[in-house]
């Protein structure tokens, strides 16, 4: 079972390593509402919030390659209240099974 579970991480984590920055510009219509200057300057809150819920599974997946699976969960675990309640319930229920189990 633990073999399984480190193969499905490591699938998870399998993507193109990319940077911050490179991620951002493949994703930038997700963050149509940020002008274009700023948008670099993003935190990791909502870079992970915004790909978590309107990007695409690969989106996702490149997300955890490129901060980490452990920054990512970091993140996410302590988003509380309202910043909580901006994940979609079902987002938000996804990733914090896949998180716990593999971050």
């Amino acid at each position: 079972m633990v073999t399984k579970n480190v193969y499905i991480w490591q699938k998870l984590n399998r993507v193109y390593k990319m940077t911050r920055s490179e991620l951002i510009d493949k994703n930038k219509t997700l963050f149509w509402y940020t002008p274009e200057s700023k948008k670099q300057d993003i935190s990791d809150s909502l870079l992970i919030e915004t790909i978590f819920n309107e990007g695409t599974l690969d989106d996702c997946r490149q997300l955890i390659s490129t901060l980490g699976g452990k920054q990512v969960a970091k993140v996410f675990f302590s988003a509380k209240g309202r910043q909580k309640e901006n994940y979609y319930p079902e987002i938000y229920h996804f990733f914090s099974l896949v998180l716990k189990k593999y971050a």
